[in-house]
């Protein structure tokens, strides 16, 4: 993998980890109402993104949304998201770190467990009827692999030779359930092999593996070779969500052992013995990844909330009957109490 390209993908992971850190903050202090970490998914989420084309589609889970970012999409919208303000593309109508823009070519998630991968599969087969080279890429967790969504996209997939690449996030929990307890095959992978797809496990928590096996299964489906399954394993060192308390389930032993791996770390350890980095650079580089996210939240937080008309924007061209008649309600309402106004 060329040193550049790794210090690239490296700067967005030491980016994503003090995002992380400062939204668990914001949650806490009521300022946002939801946030889910990739802490410990840096390598698997950024090293897959990073070696898709600027043309392919992404549909995420809940950890893949610094991908955008990778992709060149604006700091400061991304976070307005997160406050569901004015400053926000999708004016507050979604979940806080469900990020989504056409302009990276990133799909918005629904939160329902799966729901991505049959998605990803019909956009896949729509560009390969269109002729294009475009490839999408699905990503998911271990336990969507019991989903009823993995099977039916798969089966298409593979029945429609489908330009689609599923990244499965195995990072050993759905949720509280360990994996030993939600499936009974564990190497994940083998669940693509199943259904025949081309299948191979990698470790997830290496930028370099994950790179080389994304890159591999894109040349593939981009030259009607079909669908890849890759099972990144690694490890979610956090919390599932900022709803979640993961002491009360987790093994702090196994916790431990999993720090050891942080790919953070290592992709540190391999850039300084590579000559392509320093320590003195990493440090400059946590404090200016530390004060762009500052400058960005204190921007984007100055936005007003979306006004409620917005509501009923963007729902059909042309507004139905229905939508109009509760647009006037709702005016009439505001017209009587002014001050509900937000």
């Amino acid at each position: 993998m060329d040193q550049t390209e790794k210090l690239r993908i490296y700067r967005a992971m030491v980016l994503l980890r003090a995002m992380d850190e400062r939204m668990l903050s914001l949650q806490r202090q009521g300022r946002i109402g939801f946030y889910g970490s990739a802490y410990g998914q840096e390598a698997a989420t950024l090293a897959s993104a990073g070696a898709l084309a600027a043309g392919d589609w992404i549909y995420p889970g809940l950890r893949e949304a610094s991908a955008m970012l990778l992709r060149g999409y604006p700091l400061v919208p991304w976070l307005a998201q997160l406050f569901g303000n004015q400053g926000d593309p999708t004016q507050g109508r979604q979940m806080p770190a469900h990020q989504a823009s056409r302009s990276v070519h990133h799909a918005s998630w629904s939160s329902v467990i799966g729901t991505q991968i049959p998605q990803a599969v019909g956009a896949a087969y729509a560009a390969k009827l269109r002729g294009e080279t475009t490839v999408v890429a699905a990503y998911f967790g271990d336990g969507a692999t019991s989903s009823a969504s993995f099977s039916q996209g798969l089966l298409f997939a593979k029945r429609l030779a489908a330009p689609v690449i599923f990244c499965c996030q195995n990072n050993q929990w759905s949720i509280s359930l360990p994996l030993s307890r939600q499936t009974l095959q564990t190497d994940l992978y083998r669940k693509g092999e199943a259904f025949g797809i081309e299948s191979q496990q990698v470790d997830g928590n290496s930028i370099d593996a994950v790179y080389a096996a994304t890159t591999a299964a894109a040349v593939r489906a981009r030259t009607g070779q079909g669908p890849c399954l890759i099972e990144l394993v690694t490890y979610r060192l956090g919390a599932h969500s900022t709803s979640d308390d993961p002491t009360r389930y987790r093994d702090p032993k196994e916790l431990a052992a999993w720090l050891a791996k942080d790919p953070i770390d290592r992709a540190r350890r391999e850039l300084i013995a590579a000559g392509t980095w320093t320590e003195a650079q990493d440090v400059a580089l946590r404090e200016d990844s530390a004060a762009a996210i500052g400058v960005g939240i204190a921007e984007a937080e100055a936005f007003a909330d979306p006004a409620l008309e917005t509501l009923f924007e963007d729902v059909y061209a042309e507004p139905s009957w229905l939508l109009a008649e509760q647009r006037m309600a709702l005016g009439a309402e505001l017209a009587a109490a002014p001050r509900s106004r937000p």
